[in-house]
């Protein structure tokens, strides 16, 4: 840390997570974009109301595993076919409510509707997020900055750190539980270089990208349901990781709500590419 009350950070992993609450892929670097990371949250499944299902409701969606090739999504589920989805094409246009927020998209076709209902068990549809669509974040925590963000629950970056994951999995050891991973968080980018839940008190971060300056302003806690409790290993839901971040992960800014990982906005940088490896300078938040 320096004497000006700032310090260095490093990006120890990248996160996509292309289809809403499925399989993260862990990436070399990212493009960011208005909404976050290229392809992240770029689509999601619906039910026949149009509404965007998660693990919350289906922890089996934990199971379906993307990857990123140069001209489609491949989709790999236990006991399916793998499903191919084309990153250039789209089918009829439509709509996708993800919470209050009711935006236009397009539909990904029958194939890919009937793949997820066979495997989910349910009816359900692929769309994917209308690129002339702006979704903004809650203004209430990003102020007088329009953040873009895809079909992400409500900002366009997650925040966490490897120190805060450790802290977690002590405590999980000390109870007799199994350690777990980042990709129980979902976080976009994981950063090295912090104290145990170190990103709860930084205020902006800036990459050195090749392109120019990527600047973040982390904005707001992220509070925390069930999904971390479901292990993305088998899809099933347990309670150890929600029990043992109740004994000390209470956050006052969101009146006690449980917390992990911080949402962030994007004030320089589109079109610039992330890196693993790659180091920034983060500020403290200061009341």
């Amino acid at each position: 840390m320096s004497a000006t009350g700032d310090l260095d950070v490093r990006i120890a992993a990248l996160h996509l997570h292309p289809v809403k609450s499925c399989g993260a892929i862990a990436v070399d670097e990212a493009v960011v974009i208005e909404t976050g990371l290229e392809f992240d949250r770029a689509w999601a499944v619906v039910d026949e109301r149009g509404v965007a299902v998660t693990q919350r409701d289906l922890p089996r969606m934990a199971l379906i595993q993307p990857t990123l090739k140069h001209i489609d999504m491949v989709l790999r589920a236990p006991g399916m076919l793998a499903l191919h989805v084309a990153l250039d094409t789209v089918e009829a246009a439509t709509q996708a409510t993800v919470w209050n927020d009711t935006v236009k998209a397009y539909d990904m076709g029958d194939l890919a509707a009937q793949w997820f209902s066979d495997f989910l068990g349910r009816k359900l549809r692929t769309v994917r997020f209308d690129p002339e669509q702006r979704r903004l974040a809650d203004a209430r925590w990003t102020g007088p900055i329009e953040a873009e963000t895809a079909f992400a629950d409500a900002y366009p970056l997650l925040v966490a750190s490897t120190a805060g994951l450790d802290e977690l999995n002590r405590r999980l050891a000390a109870s007799g539980q199994s350690p777990v991973t980042m990709q129980r968080f979902r976080a976009n980018l994981v950063l090295d270089g912090l104290d145990a839940n170190g990103e709860d008190h930084l205020d902006e971060i800036v990459f050195a990208a090749p392109e120019g300056p990527v600047r973040i302003k982390l904005v707001k806690p992220c509070d925390r349901c069930t999904v971390p409790d479901v292990d993305p290993a088998t899809g099933t839901p347990g309670h150890a990781v929600g029990d043992a971040l109740s004994a000390y992960r209470a956050d006052a800014r969101l009146d006690g709500a449980i917390t992990f990982g911080m949402n962030a906005v994007i004030l320089e940088g589109i079109e610039a590419t992330l890196k693993t490896g790659m180091t920034g300078r983060a500020t403290y938040k200061f009341a």
